[in-house]
C-alpha cells in the first residue's frame, strides 16, 4: 500500500516537521541527524501523534482521525517491548490476542511466526534467557502476526552489531516480500539504508523530503545530508 502525506504539519513545543510526498509500495528507508523528527514522523503515521494540519492516506483511505489501533499499521521500536514473566511463545501469542486465550490455527499460527525469524524451538524460553538479536525477533515475529500491510520499524536493530544488524535486515526484507507490505525503516546507518530500502527520505531542518532513490541519494547527498554523514 501507498502511504500519503498530503501538506503534513506536525508541530510540538520546540518542534516542527514538514512532509508532502508519497511513500510507494516497498522498503523506504528514513535517514538525519538525531532530533530531526524521524521517529516523529513514524508516530504521526501509526495515530500516535496528531498533526497540526494536513492528512495521512493509506492505501488511498483517509487515516487522519483514525484511531492507533484501527490503522493498517504496526510500528516495532529498538526497545523490544517484551514481558520478563511470559515465554517467547506468550510474548508472541500477543499479536494474536491479548488474553492469549488462542485456538489450535491461532497456535499454529504463532508456531509459524516463531519459525520465520529462526526461534522454532525457544518457544517455552523468557526474555532473560534470550540475546539481543533473539529478542528482536521475538518482537518482530509479534508485528508479523498483527498481519497488517504496512510495517514500520524505528531502529530495532541498532543495538546490534554489524554482522547480526545485517542478518536481521535481510530477514525483514525476506518477510516483507513474501507479505508484500510496505516496509518503512528508520535508521542512523546509511548501509542499513544501501542494503534493503529502494528509496529514502532524509529529515532534516523540518522537513522530511520526498522519497529519492537510495543509491543516488547517498553518492551525491544535499548539504545537510553531507554534514551528516560526515562527507
Amino acid at each position: 500500500m501507498d502511504i500519503k502525506l498530503e501538506t503534513l504539519l506536525i508541530r510540538q513545543t520546540d518542534f516542527s516537521l514538514r512532509a508532502d510526498f508519497t511513500v510507494k509500495h516497498g522498503t523506504t528507508a528514513i535517514i538525519g541527524p538525531s532530533g530531526g523528527g524521524k521517529s516523529t514522523l513514524l508516530l504521526a503515521i501509526a495515530g500516535f501523534v496528531d498533526p497540526s494540519e494536513g492528512s495521512i492516506s493509506i492505501g488511498g483511505q483517509v487515516i487522519t482521525d483514525t484511531p492507533p489501533a484501527k490503522r493498517p499499521v504496526t510500528l516495532l521500536f529498538q526497545e523490544n517491548n517484551l514481558f520478563p514473566h511470559l515465554t517467547v511463545f506468550q510474548n508472541t501469542g500477543l499479536g494474536v490476542r491479548a488474553d492469549l486465550k488462542l485456538s489450535k490455527p491461532q497456535i499454529e499460527l504463532v508456531e509459524d511466526a516463531l519459525a520465520k525469524v529462526g526461534l522454532a524451538d525457544m518457544g517455552t524460553r523468557r526474555p532473560s534467557e534470550l540475546s539481543g538479536g533473539q529478542r528482536q525477533r521475538v518482537a518482530l515475529a509479534r508485528a508479523l502476526l498483527r498481519d497488517r500491510p504496512v510495517l514500520m520499524l524505528d531502529e530495532p536493530f541498532a543495538a546490534l552489531g554489524p554482522a547480526l544488524r545485517h542478518e536481521m535486515l535481510d530477514l525483514v526484507a525476506r518477510i516483507r516480500q513474501e507479505q508484500n507490505s510496505t516496509l518503512l525503516l528508520v535508521t542512523h546507518n546509511p548501509d542499513d539504508a544501501l542494503r534493503i530500502s529502494e528509496n529514502t527520505v532524509l529529515v532534516a531542518d523540518g522537513v522530511a523530503q520526498a522519497p529519492q532513490p537510495t543509491a543516488a541519494l547517498l553518492s551525491n547527498p544535499p548539504p545537510a545530508l553531507a554534514a551528516y554523514l560526515g562527507k
